[in-house]
């Protein structure tokens, strides 16, 4: 598999991306009418360039590359990191459709999550993509740090991070919802 497959293939992943997040009636940019570099915590979140949650998506690059590493370490190093741009793109699409929005605003802190800009959602499947060609030059010692080191910040900055969002997403937490909301 060659460099400009590669790249050929992931230019089409997401405008194939960009083609469903456009036909399931996604804002293009924030409805705001900005396009901005940083999207911070209320109702611009999730619709700039990036915000908090990129930090996330950077993290699913690391993960992606560790589990792909550990389960199919004989495939291409490219085919890998396709695999891991399909499985990101997929959560993308999932992750703002109707019944997964409803999922985050009745579980999670994100109260007022209406999904993703199209900009965001491209994004964050271009910070996997960041995170994974990281991890494919760190040594593990330094991929651990940086996941670590990306978990801590925004949970002591907006009290949210990957694990959390996870865990309230699969088994919500009452105590842990009146911690987010400062109480």
């Amino acid at each position: 598999m060659s460099r400009r497959f590669t790249i050929l293939s992931t230019g089409i992943t997401l405008a194939i991306a960009i083609a469903i997040l456009l036909l399931m009636a996604r804002p293009p940019l924030c409805t705001c009418g900005e396009l901005g570099l940083w999207g911070p915590v209320g109702p611009k979140q999730s619709q700039m360039l990036t915000d908090w949650y990129s930090l996330s998506h950077f993290i699913h690059g690391f993960l992606f590359f560790g589990i792909l590493w550990l389960v199919a370490r004989r495939w291409p190093l490219r085919f890998r990191f396709l695999v891991a741009l399909a499985v990101e793109t997929a959560w993308e699409i999932a992750e703002n459709t109707p019944l997964v929005i409803d999922r985050y605003r009745e579980a999670t802190a994100a109260l007022g999550y209406s999904g993703d800009s199209i900009v965001n959602s491209v994004s964050d499947i271009l910070m996997m993509a960041l995170g994974f060609l990281a991890a494919r030059k760190l040594p593990l010692w330094a991929s651990i740090l940086i996941v670590l080191l990306l978990e801590l910040v925004p949970l002591l900055a907006i009290r949210d991070n990957l694990t959390l969002n996870v865990l309230m997403l699969v088994a919500p937490s009452d105590a842990i919802l009146q911690w987010q909301a400062g109480a």
